[in-house]
């Protein structure tokens, strides 16, 4: 008897350790579709990789949701199709097409933080533990029965790479142990309703990453470790410009809301109830026209001139 089929949908570190699961569980996968991998995006092998390496016809589609793609679809009557961090919601005619079933896998437990980017906005929500979802898909975003999860703690210091880390390799773990149950039919389906209220966050833009000297130092480290690298960073605005806070850490240090100084012990960035000692700082529209002292603690720490 032949093993079950697949089309799959996929891109970032977690769709290419999920497909690896998806693989591991014997899973014949006709075609990967996925996106070309930007030049920002190095830091991870991409899902084309995986399924070259094992003789998969690999698809880079600008667009997903056409005739022809659901044509071609439809040709290889797949037993399943997967959703793996895939950035266009898909249609319901594609949903409808695999004989057991259409499934996603979510970087969160839903049903909280449903939509875009769950990973930065738990950590940017100050979360001690999110997780990973594997559940049905419906036309609407991230709903759908849950048929597994992993939970995923959150240390005070993570970043959203660690926590990606661990999110791909929970999700390879999570999806090659849940395709025997889909398979033959046994795996608990869990109504998302049963499991409390939902929340829903939209994709980052550049400017939810700013600063505010109103926060707590807290809300600000909060801030800077949802999008440190190779994220493009949190920033705030100075008389010397805008600069890029690539990574700082909570300090006892006093420095008043605002303050940006240099002293003995490294230079600081007060907020509304404390200060972060800044380890990496960058210049985005850096001026250093004049020798303040937020321009000598930018020297102390290397940012060029401009």
């Amino acid at each position: 008897m032949p093993n079950p089929s697949a089309v799959v949908c996929a891109y970032s570190s977690v769709g290419t350790a999920a497909l690896e699961g998806l693989l591991e569980a014997g899973i014949d996968v006709k075609a990967l579709y996925t996106y070309a991998q930007g030049a920002d995006e190095r830091w991870f092998t991409p899902p084309a990789v995986v399924a070259e390496a094992h003789g998969i016809p690999v698809h880079l589609v600008p667009v997903f949701n056409t005739d022809e793609v659901f044509e071609t679809i439809q040709a290889h009557q797949p037993d399943f199709l997967f959703s793996f961090y895939f950035r266009e919601m898909i249609q319901a005619r594609f949903l409808e097409t695999p004989r057991l079933g259409a499934y996603n896998l979510h970087g969160s437990l839903l049903p909280k933080y449903r939509g875009r980017a769950p990973i930065n906005w738990v950590l940017v929500k100050g979360e001690t533990e999110t997780g990973i979802t594997l559940h049905a898909m419906t036309p609407k975003p991230d709903d759908g029965h849950i048929v597994a999860q992993a939970r995923l703690p959150i240390d005070w210091d993570e970043t959203a790479l660690s926590l990606t880390l661990k999110a791909a390799d929970a999700g390879r773990g999570l999806v090659r142990e849940a395709v025997p149950g889909l398979v033959d039919g046994s795996t608990p389906r869990i109504d998302q309703k049963t499991l409390g209220p939902s929340t829903y966050f939209g994709g980052r833009k550049p400017a939810d990453s700013r600063l505010d000297f109103t926060m707590t130092a807290r809300e600000a480290f909060n801030q800077i470790r949802a999008v440190a690298d190779p994220w493009p960073n949190a920033f705030i605005e100075t008389t010397e410009g805008t600069l890029k806070v690539a990574w700082a850490l909570p300090t006892e240090l006093p420095c008043p809301a605002g303050c940006f100084r240099a002293s003995r012990e490294g230079v600081l960035l007060g907020f509304a109830d404390g200060a972060l000692r800044i380890h990496t700082l960058r210049a985005a529209e850096t001026r250093l026209e004049r020798p303040t002292e937020q321009a000598i603690a930018l020297r102390l720490l290397g940012v060029p001139e401009r």
